[in-house]
């Protein structure tokens, strides 16, 4: 028999307030697909899709910051709150913290963090215009390496970067959700966005 998820909640937090549980977990419907969020002491670390095997996910914040991992929706509220206003456009900002301890590449982690810092809501910019960004502008295959192994989607917000041959390029989510975000934050993007090619990644 399954405990009730009230009971569930009150364990994880429980733990949480014990500081015996690594990270939590949530999972949380959007117009995109149900995502889950997985969350440590620094912040959000991992985002995945619903077509991505939770279990995977989980097992490999587990081997980075400790198998001791709850899933708790009252615990991650504020983070449910946030991600819920940003998809019913009520504000687009996103602001949470995030822990980029899954990426162990210091380019990548530099990558991603100017994206996020300097790349805001109806914003894009071309791999070749983050890798100058980043101070390596012959660097635009590498860009679309760190977007395409982001492991906080969304939040640290890959669908921004865009081809500059046009169209929409590739994302781990698949190009269709990459041009639903988009369009959400009522981003213009190069010509040929409505095209089904995902182009690989170029200045």
């Amino acid at each position: 028999m399954s405990l009730p998820a009230r009971l569930l909640d009150s364990i994880a937090s429980a733990a949480v307030r014990e500081g015996l549980a690594d990270a939590v977990y949530t999972r949380l419907a959007t117009p995109i697909g149900t995502l889950l969020v997985i969350q440590g002491e620094r912040g959000v670390v991992r985002v995945g899709f619903e077509d991505e095997p939770a279990d995977r996910l989980l097992a490999a914040v587990a081997a980075r910051l400790g198998p001791r991992i709850v899933a708790s929706d009252r615990e991650l509220a504020h983070t449910r709150d946030v991600l819920s206003a940003y998809f019913e456009g009520e504000d687009q900002r996103l602001d949470l913290p995030v822990d980029l301890a899954l990426v162990r590449s210091p380019f990548r982690r530099s990558a991603l963090t100017t994206l996020r810092d300097e790349v805001g809501p109806g914003q894009v910019v071309t791999y070749g215009g983050l890798a100058a960004k980043v101070g390596h502008p012959r660097a635009a295959r590498a860009i679309g390496s760190a977007c395409a192994t982001n492991p906080v989607p969304i939040i640290v917000p890959c669908h921004r970067v865009v081809p500059g041959s046009g169209g929409v390029g590739s994302y781990a989510g698949g190009p269709e959700r990459k041009r639903r975000l988009l369009a959400h934050e009522d981003a213009v993007v190069p010509a040929g966005a409505a095209s089904a090619r995902t182009p690989r990644p170029t200045a």
